[in-house]
């Protein structure tokens, strides 16, 4: 990146082949050896959704899922909901809690009075709690599990789609409040015991009058259920038929490259009966195509360990050097601003 121009190729060469932990101390060492922030250079250097994908790649992922959450919460309709949703219901308590920490150090307001307070398609109270609840980072970690609430659950599950009880709280609750392993349980129970999916009992229920509440529930379900199918899904949405939706594509491809790709490219391939590679190959150009297949390709190298469901290890999180990789205890401690931070981002 000089006053002659800038490399493209090359920084995408270098930069979409690092991990977390590399990409930090490399904007430590590039901010040690030339005076500057990185980040600046990269945004004099590189312009329109290549630059955008490139600065939120080079962030501290706590700060850039701030960064992510608050771009949903603008005026987008249901699009941006559920994004906020596929954010909150993917992350466990130790990271929303850095991400909260970095939403308010970055807008200078809690995440929680934003959502509460922001003019989207989620103004009905159930949205908002729903929302709420999960941002409040109450679901418990491990995989314990308790038989009889699991059972208890289900039973409670089916009161409310059967319109007994009335009481969306009864979902919410239980969504919010109970660990990945525990709602496996739950909605195995109800398998077993009312003869079909949760899911398929929610949208069988033509009468729910809070049509997008229950889109939301479906949503909070499938992400927390099989998290890469749902991202597969907003993929195969955002390089549909309709048109490029590079928003959508940059923020699915760049929070979850490094957790779960491989099976999310599987997943794609089964529902889309062609490549991601290949849709983003057709739909995309240029160096911004390129930087996109460098991201999703080099997963397959052996460079992360994608974990079967969403909760990425607090490990990810948390600010490490290329020689210490020592596992994060998962607490706020670890957080501190870095020169990654919001600064030279804004």
């Amino acid at each position: 990146m000089t006053v002659l121009g800038c490399n493209e190729k090359k920084v995408i060469d270098v930069l979409g082949r690092r991990t977390s932990a590399q990409r930090m101390e490399i904007v430590k060492a590039y901010q040690t050896v030339y005076g500057e922030s990185l980040h600046k250079r990269l945004k004099s250097s590189f312009r329109g959704k290549l630059e955008k994908a490139m600065l939120l790649w080079m962030m501290d992922p706590a700060e850039r899922d701030a960064v992510l959450l608050y771009e949903c919460t603008k005026p987008g309709g249901t699009k941006g909901d559920h994004a906020l949703l596929g954010i909150l219901c993917t992350r466990n308590s130790a990271q929303l809690y850095l991400i909260k920490q970095a939403y308010y150090t970055m807008f200078n307001e809690t995440l929680e009075n934003h959502i509460d307070g922001c003019d989207t398609s989620i103004a009905a109270d159930f949205q908002n709690k729903l929302l709420l609840a999960f941002a409040r980072g109450n679901r418990p970690e491990g995989s314990n599990v308790d038989r009889h609430i699991a059972l208890n659950d289900a039973h409670q599950l089916h009161k409310v789609c059967l319109g007994k009880m009335g009481n969306e709280d009864t979902i919410i609750r239980i969504l919010s409040t109970r660990s990945c392993a525990q709602l496996t349980a739950t909605f195995n129970y109800y398998h077993q015991h009312y003869g079909q999916d949760f899911e398929k009992a929610l949208k069988k229920d033509k009468k729910d009058k809070a049509g997008e509440f229950e889109k939301a529930l479906w949503v909070a379900v499938d992400c927390l259920r099989e998290c890469a199918k749902y991202f597969a899904q907003e993929l195969s949405t955002a390089l549909g038929e309709e048109g490029t939706d590079d928003d959508t594509l940059i923020r699915v491809i760049i929070s979850r490259c490094e957790i779960d790709m491989q099976y999310i490219k599987l997943e794609f391939a089964n529902e889309s009966k062609k490549s991601l590679d290949e849709a983003i190959g057709r739909n995309t150009s240029g160096n911004y195509r390129n930087f996109l297949l460098t991201l999703i390709g080099h997963c397959d190298s052996g460079l992360y360990s994608p974990r079967r469901f969403s909760n990425v290890s607090s490990s990810y999180y948390s600010p490490q050097s290329s020689t210490s990789q020592q596992p994060s205890n998962g607490s706020a401690s670890f957080y501190s601003p870095r020169s990654s931070g919001h600064g030279s981002f804004n």
